[in-house]
């Protein structure tokens, strides 16, 4: 059971960043940041971790997902990045469900590592999510692949996974 993962689902503060994330990207063309992208991502962790044998902890890799945006919104309000941003909101909501300094460490490296490609073959929760997230987008079916100003060779061309 990830009780606590579901816990922060319905949480009053998560909801509202997600709406903000929504209200900033209403017209947004390119990958988005919503619940379709933070469980791409999460799944795609959790998989990585099966085959890489790594034996983390599903409902770490789970809130690292749901958490690793979830300050999308505050990068668009000041320019804040957004891994940044999202650190204080994800350790407020950890700390709202339980979650053990040790889980929140780890949780929070992740996040905070999410876009520093120098952690990509980090066999941990933080080299996980760093390749989960980029893999998680399907710029093979984009509409606004053309437009996209992610280099040919970050791009998901093929599927992998």
């Amino acid at each position: 059971m990830m009780e606590r993962v579901n816990e922060i689902l319905q949480d009053p503060l998560y909801r509202t960043c997600l709406s903000k994330i929504a209200f900033f990207e209403r017209d947004r063309i390119f990958c988005g940041h919503d619940m379709a992208h933070f469980l791409d991502v999460a799944r795609l962790a959790y998989l990585f971790n099966l085959e890489e044998n790594l034996k983390l902890e599903k409902e770490e890799i789970y809130t690292a997902a749901l958490l690793h945006d979830v300050g999308r919104f505050v990068q668009y309000e000041d320019g804040t990045p957004h891994q940044l941003a999202s650190l204080p909101l994800a350790e407020k909501l950890m700390d709202r469900h339980g979650y053990t300094e040790e889980e929140k460490a780890r949780i929070l490296r992740a996040i905070e590592n999410h876009r520093n490609r120098e952690i990509r073959d980090e066999k941990s929760l933080t080299g996980i999510l760093y390749r989960a997230d980029k893999m998680s987008r399907s710029c093979f079916g984009c509409k606004a692949e053309k437009e996209c100003d992610w280099s040919a060779e970050k791009k998901n061309l093929i599927i992998e996974y």
